[in-house]
């Protein structure tokens, strides 16, 4: 079954209005403002985007190293995005952690995040910040195709070395990627997409590629599993989660980038506008731009590219430090989201 992103946005958004969290929101106001303000250096509460796995060692190693307990909830970058739209009169959370940079910008010009230049920021290229300090860089992910090799032995078919590859008759029913209105992955692709082609030009080709989709999956790792699961020959997501299923184990899964080039994408950190507990996510921004916290990933299956200069990248991911990556205006990408989707979801209806 396929999804729309209209239909991701408002399933996020209802779900945003039944969770909550101890200690935010409800209740008596002025209470719950002293209790967030006792709380400042206590309890930090964030959404975050990146594998579970990771998620929770960044919060153990972020409470030892100051004392702060985090609470979070994991979700893609999309859903993230609706549910702090919907909370924006009463934030349950007060971080935003991982999730593609298009999302957060998309964040900052409704007025849905709070400026913090942390220190730490300062050695981070321009080009991995936002220059107001709305947000802040943490990751690179490059995109790419999650192949399952049975597959393509089984039907004695050639790998997808291009992004025109994927149009080829066999491999019809044969792709599952993220909704880009649930999956900043899938968004991902579908800006790059027209940023390489032109709008016209792009929007066709997300039409065709249309016909080819299997399934678009709530989530962008997602796409990653089903092809190592033989669900799918492709899932079009970031080859860091490949490379994690091929640590797993998974023998089956090989990697492909697509020669003309390919986004990646720029997952960073942001706190949320009136967050309850602003002392603490200026800790933790502080914390993660340091080359320790960067490097925690790579010891627990995240394998992207760091932005912290002093931090080594994964050895993972060094057979792909020379890709081949478009020239990929995030703030474009930011600026156009919702005009983007709207116009995704109409060629695909066609």
């Amino acid at each position: 079954m396929k999804f729309t992103w209209k239909k991701a946005a408002a399933l996020a958004a209802m779900a945003a209005l039944t969770v909550s969290f101890a200690g935010c929101g409800g209740g008596d106001k002025k209470a719950d403002d002293k209790k967030a303000a006792k709380g400042n250096d206590k309890e930090l509460v964030m959404y975050m985007g990146i594998v579970e796995q990771a998620a929770k060692v960044v919060a153990s190693e972020f409470e030892k190293d100051t004392g702060i307990k985090v609470k979070f909830v994991r979700m893609s970058g999309g859903e993230t995005l609706s549910r702090i739209r919907a909370e924006k009169n009463n934030p349950q959370a007060s971080l935003w952690y991982g999730g593609s940079a298009d999302s957060f910008i998309m964040a900052k010009k409704e007025g849905l995040l709070e400026a913090y230049k942390s220190p730490n920021a300062e050695k981070i290229k321009a080009e991995f910040k936002d220059p107001e300090g709305f947000w802040t860089g943490i990751y690179q992910g490059y995109l790419g195709f999650i192949l399952d090799k049975r597959w393509f032995e089984e039907h004695k078919a050639q790998p997808p070395k291009s992004w025109d590859d994927l149009l080829k008759p066999e491999f019809k029913g044969q792709i599952v990627m993220g909704n880009p209105g649930s999956a900043s992955t899938g968004y991902v692709l579908v800006s790059a997409t027209v940023q390489r082609l032109g709008e016209e030009k792009g929007l066709d080709y997300l039409a065709k590629l249309d016909k080819q989709v299997k399934q678009y999956t709530k989530a962008g790792a997602a796409p990653a599993r089903s092809a190592a699961l033989g669900e799918c020959a492709i899932g079009i997501t970031y080859l860091h989660n490949g490379i994690r299923l091929m640590k797993e184990g998974n023998k089956n899964v090989a990697l492909s980038l697509p020669e003309e080039g390919t986004a990646y994408e720029l997952g960073a950190v942001a706190m949320i506008k009136n967050a309850p507990q602003k002392e603490a996510a200026k800790k933790f921004i502080d914390w993660c731009l340091t080359k320790k916290a960067q490097e925690i990933g790579q010891k627990n299956n995240s394998y992207q590219f760091l932005t912290n200069p002093e931090a080594n990248p994964p050895k993972e991911a060094l057979a792909f430090k020379d890709a081949k990556l478009l020239k990929y205006d995030f703030q474009w990408s930011g600026d156009n989201r919702a005009r983007l989707l709207e116009a995704w979801n109409k060629a695909v209806k066609k």
